[in-house]
């Protein structure tokens, strides 16, 4: 009966909708909740079993030996129908979490799917209705303790502000419709925690942020994305809702350290944290500054952009590097391996194809930096 079983399991995996994990579509399927009815992967497996038997009850599809019932169940739901009922609500602003996204990301929708019911209530979660506040931990501009500010977010108006005294004017006012939120756990330390990027002054700033509940931090990095799609849908009401939700978060393609040179063949590599925000390739002293160091907008190769493996003629070759041209410099950079190398040059490169967007025009019109006094600089001639 236990063979007949198996054979049973791994029939129901070849049906339409089985062959993919239930909660973050991986193919690699070894578990099933079987009270639930539906098939998963190792990582969301674990967060099953986090929850609790009363909530999920979970087995191996190979190892455990599985009752008649059991299999049953299994038969009678199976992940179509159960995305059905626990996904009947789901906010289009919600980002569904994939494979290799953030594990608060995939562990909170498992969670509000299954343990809060959250997308089977015909109430609306709170963080669509376009207002939010709340104290959140950020890191100080100028050094590195986090503390305790209030924020609050409100689409009707299109901001974001945070308070060092409440009842003070807000120390910042950020636009909604500018802002980029990106989850931001291996940086900060923290596993609940975003990162706020958005431009001022002609140059990128970061904001970092955390809270100790998970669900917490879920809510905010799901509210900005609700108060944003709002703001789309009405700049743009002839637009499709699937169109508008790709425009608003996005996380950075590629970050790591990199060993960079100045302008000059006879500068020495310095040791910089590079982040790839989409056209902006930005490096860093420390992967937490609260402002690039430099910034490089990366336009289309046919204007003169280009990265090629090797250090340029007449600068040292640190074994793996990498050079970028511009129409303003030459760039100079090392990384630590082979595969590394190899990797920015292609991320790089996927970006130099794409043609320019209107939004990429704006962007590289805003791109400055200031430096020595109040003249405005081009960023592209900064060290």
């Amino acid at each position: 009966m236990a063979d007949q079983n198996e054979k049973i399991l791994q029939r129901l995996l070849q049906q339409d909708g089985n062959s993919i994990c239930a909660d973050c579509d991986s193919k690699n399927l070894e578990w099933a909740s079987y009270n639930i009815g539906i098939f998963l992967c190792t990582r969301c497996c674990a967060v099953h079993r986090s929850m609790g038997a009363h909530i999920s009850k979970v087995k191996h599809l190979k190892l455990d030996k599985w009752e008649d019932s059991q299999i049953q169940r299994m038969i009678e739901v199976g992940n179509k129908a159960a995305r059905l009922k626990y996904e009947n609500r789901v906010p289009a602003c919600y980002r569904r979490p994939k494979e290799n996204d953030p594990q608060i990301l995939i562990e909170q929708w498992i969670r509000a799917k299954y343990e809060r019911l959250e997308f089977c209530m015909i109430e609306r979660p709170s963080y669509t209705s376009g207002r939010m506040e709340g104290f959140l931990m950020k890191r100080g501009k100028e050094d590195s303790r986090y503390q305790p500010r209030k924020f609050v977010l409100s689409g009707l108006h299109d901001t974001l502000r945070y308070y060092v005294k409440e009842k003070r004017e807000p120390k910042a006012i950020l636009r909604i419709s500018e802002l980029n939120v990106v989850y931001a756990p291996s940086k900060i330390g923290n596993p609940n925690s975003l990162q706020l990027t958005f431009m001022k002054d002609g140059t990128t700033r970061h904001i970092y942020v955390y809270h100790e509940d998970p669900e917490v931090i879920n809510n905010w990095y799901m509210a900005i994305r609700c108060a944003k799609l709002h703001r789309l849908q009405i700049a743009y009401p002839s637009a499709s809702e699937s169109d508008l939700v790709d425009l608003l978060t996005h996380d950075f393609t590629r970050e790591g350290w990199l060993l960079k040179t100045g302008p000059r063949a006879t500068d020495s590599y310095k040791r910089r944290w590079f982040t790839l925000d989409d056209r902006k390739l930005m490096y860093h002293d420390d992967q937490l500054d609260a402002h690039p160091k430099g910034e490089i907008f990366l336009g289309n190769q046919l204007d003169g952009y280009s990265v090629r493996i090797g250090a340029p003629p007449g600068a040292k070759d640190q074994g793996f590097s990498f050079t970028l041209f511009t129409p303003e410099r030459v760039y100079n950079m090392s990384s630590n391996s082979e595969q590394d190398r190899d990797e920015w040059i292609a991320a790089i490169q996927n970006v130099l194809e794409r043609p320019l967007s209107p939004q990429d025009n704006s962007i590289s019109a805003r791109l400055i930096r200031k430096r020595g006094g109040t003249n405005p600089k081009s960023i592209f001639t900064g060290r």
